[in-house]
């Protein structure tokens, strides 16, 4: 199963290492075919100066990159990237053809303005909650939670949280005893319980 991690110039480090690492520790346990292929995704450049100015490359940008089962689009400093109309044609794009897609954080704002998100009910960081309302103000924004999860749209609060849906993604897609697993190996508390 592939799994793509879109990134950008100002994504919130953990929005994106955080899953990545999930679905790799995920993979440790699993048989060789059944094992998550997990990348990195960005717009043109394969090298992004994310939050802090921690520069990392990507696996794939949107000129190469495979045919993503999930999709998640991670936070950071996104008010440019929603103004990027070929981030936000190829977000509804790949979305036609995954089977779930997911949010980071305010990854959520991206969502909404590439109409993936527009009734539903979601979440994002706390202190973009009120500015996810007021932008979107069909969505369902809803506080104090981890993730939410809509059948096959799921998306989380900020920075940490993306590493519990994550979790919750692994129990989804695989079952329970590996998401606990992963959790373990990971050392990570995990809230069960959006």
């Amino acid at each position: 199963m592939n799994v793509g991690i879109y990134i950008y110039d100002d994504a919130e480090v953990l929005d994106f290492s955080g899953p990545f690492e999930v679905f790799s520790v995920a993979s440790r346990f699993l048989e060789e075919k059944e094992k998550f292929n997990v990348f990195l995704i960005s717009e043109k450049e394969p090298t992004i100066k994310a939050r802090g100015n921690y520069k990392i490359n990507s696996h794939y940008t949107f000129e190469n990159v495979p045919q993503t089962d999930v999709l998640i689009i991670v936070g950071g400093i996104h008010t440019e990237e929603v103004k990027k109309t070929s981030v936000i044609n190829w977000i509804k794009k790949q979305s036609q053809n995954a089977k779930i897609v997911a949010s980071v954080c305010t990854g959520a704002f991206l969502l909404a303005q590439a109409e993936i998100i527009t009734n539903h009910t979601v979440t994002t960081h706390w202190e973009d909650i009120a500015d996810l309302k007021k932008d979107y103000p069909t969505l369902n924004v809803v506080e104090n939670v981890r993730w939410v999860d809509e059948g096959n749209i799921l998306t989380s609060a900020g920075i940490s949280a993306g590493i519990d849906m994550s979790l919750h993604l692994v129990s989804k897609i695989k079952d329970l005893e590996l998401a606990n697993k992963t959790a373990k190996q990971m050392q990570f508390d995990w809230e069960k319980n959006n």
